[in-house]
């Protein structure tokens, strides 16, 4: 039987490892293909709704990808929603070995705050990475997203049509649930495919 790809998932600053939307994005990245690990920061260990400081939420994820590179004797994908993006960013821009980031709604700004560009680290990546955001994003918008990670070599983005933070589309938009999921999966997907055969 062959082992699934590890999958490091993070959850976002309002979130939870056992959260709806992580356990949906668990499902997403199950159905890539995919092995998913999902963990709690410190804070919500501790019953907190207040976040950590990003290097208290970089070390934490770390502590997860040296306990599975130990089990799997090799390294997985980082992954993570919103803040635990930013997590994950960190982490590998050091230099921790990873396959790659999978990274669902990287917040590029504060809502309603686009010159305040959370760039950190994004330069300093080594390996691929696959970004989805939602069309309709408070926290970054297409165009921005663009014009900062454009020039950047191995960064694959991918927009969904009419999403917004949680990847969540409206009832007039004719879309269910699923089929937004469906959607990010055969993205995830496709960009595995790509990097088994190379491209």
């Amino acid at each position: 039987m062959k082992i699934k790809p590890l999958a490091i998932l993070a959850h976002g600053a309002g979130g939870h490892k056992d959260h709806p939307y992580m356990l949906a994005l668990d499902a997403a990245l199950t159905s890539a293909g995919l092995a998913p690990r999902r963990f709690d920061f410190p804070y919500r260990e501790a019953g907190r709704s207040f976040p950590d400081r990003m290097p208290v939420l970089v070390e934490r994820y770390r502590e997860e990808a040296k306990a599975a590179a130990a089990k799997l004797k090799g390294p997985g994908f980082f992954a993570g929603h919103s803040m635990g993006t930013r997590a994950a960013v960190a982490l590998a821009a050091e230099g921790f070995p990873c396959r790659g980031l999978i990274l669902f709604s990287y917040p590029l700004h504060p809502p309603g705050h686009p010159e305040k560009l959370r760039l950190d680290h994004l330069a300093e990546l080594r390996v691929p990475v696959l970004s989805l955001s939602g069309t309709k994003d408070g926290f970054c918008t297409p165009k921005l997203m663009e014009k900062s990670v454009g020039k950047l070599r191995g960064w694959t983005h991918h927009w969904i049509e009419g999403a917004d933070h949680g990847l969540a589309v409206a009832k007039a938009s004719g879309r269910t649930r699923a089929e937004v999921l469906e959607e990010v999966a055969e993205t995830i997907r496709v960009w595995l495919m790509g990097k088994a055969k190379g491209k």
